[in-house]
């Protein structure tokens, strides 16, 4: 699994070197903060677009900007390895900023996949891939739902 994650940089050679061989890449980034179901299908789906699925996982710093203070309430490096553990899963790679605008434009990816709860509009990176999938949602599951239920179950 450790091998799966690599740096941007590194990431971007091997990238490089696959597409040369004919392979489509497929992107999709995320926070994963507690994984669940439709995290999995999110994968599943998105490795059926190409021949290999990079997963960049938002880094605890961009995590808490888009989340709040509380979160994450797992470790980036903990995150990206339980990520990496998902067998459609090729490559994980952690990145800082907001939003992935800048690594997808050094990975240049084929397929963008996003979740459903999106708009093709508001999908960032659109412009610099060939195509673009938004996954339905998998209905009433969600990281901020667990975080309720775990409250509502068990207090603060």
């Amino acid at each position: 699994m450790e091998n799966k994650i690599k740096s941007a940089k590194d990431l971007s050679g091997i990238l490089k070197r696959l597409k040369k061989r004919g392979k489509r890449i497929v992107f999709t980034n995320g926070c994963f903060d507690v994984l669940h179901v439709g995290h999995l299908r999110l994968f599943k789906k998105a490795r059926s677009y190409g021949d290999a699925l990079v997963v960049a996982v938002n880094s605890d710093r961009s995590l808490r900007k888009l989340k709040g203070p509380k979160r994450p309430l797992v470790p980036q490096k903990e995150r990206a390895e339980l990520v990496a553990g998902f067998e459609p899963v090729d490559f994980v790679t952690v990145f800082g900023e907001e939003t992935p605008l800048e690594l997808i434009k050094k990975l240049k990816p084929q397929v963008l996949v996003k979740g459903g709860d999106y708009s093709a509009g508001e999908i960032v990176g659109r412009h610099f891939v060939k195509k673009v999938v938004r996954f339905p949602v998998v209905r009433g599951r969600s990281t901020t739902g667990l975080i309720k239920k775990i409250v509502a179950h068990y207090g603060r």
